[in-house]
């Protein structure tokens, strides 16, 4: 028997975003979001409330990066995400973060975090606030790859669990994606 809910913002699993930018005075500055997804093939939507620093330093740079929280990493992502920038303007460097401007976007890329996707803002709506974001770039620290592709032995990004307000590392691979349905046809 299935047990309602309600109608929640619940989605297994949820990503943890590291929203990165740079401010007016080019002092880089993240925030962790959990609300968002590829929305399209080279565009990312993000849920972002109008009140964060990141989202005004976003909109007046047209520009901000896209990482994953690491295993590695949890609580300096945790902490960005817990304390304002708006109260703490150093909290990227109070983290322990260090930042590399991208080459393409007008963003930091985050050191420590070895994945980002290099976005420009394709939109922003502060009702709602919605961010859809052209996927300029992704890029990935060699010390993640094998070969041309992510090694998730090497990379351990890590996913919300947003009823129990924790964080989980991913599992082991279970099959091969677009083949182990076949066996139904």
């Amino acid at each position: 028997m299935r047990i309602s809910l309600g109608a929640k913002p619940l989605c297994y699993p949820q990503n943890v975003f590291m929203v990165a930018t740079y401010a007016e005075d080019g002092t880089p500055d993240v925030m962790n979001a959990a609300w968002g997804g590829i929305s399209d093939f080279q565009q990312i939507c993000l849920c972002l409330s109008a009140s964060h620093k990141t989202v005004a330093n976003l909109i007046a740079r047209q520009a901000f990066t896209v990482s994953m929280a690491t295993a590695e990493t949890v609580i300096p992502c945790d902490y960005v995400g817990i304390e304002s920038a708006n109260d703490v303007p150093n909290k990227f460097e109070k983290a322990g973060f260090h930042a590399t401007k991208s080459e393409l976007v007008d963003a930091p890329l985050i050191d420590e975090l070895p994945f980002a996707l290099e976005c420009k803002v394709q939109s922003y709506d502060p009702k709602t606030g919605l961010l859809f974001g052209e996927i300029v770039n992704v890029s990935a620290d060699e010390s993640i790859m094998d070969g041309n592709n992510i090694d998730l032995s090497k990379f351990h990004p890590i996913v919300f669990d947003a009823v129990n307000s924790g964080y989980l590392t991913l599992g082991e691979r279970i099959a091969d994606a677009f083949g182990c349905g076949a066996a139904l046809k």
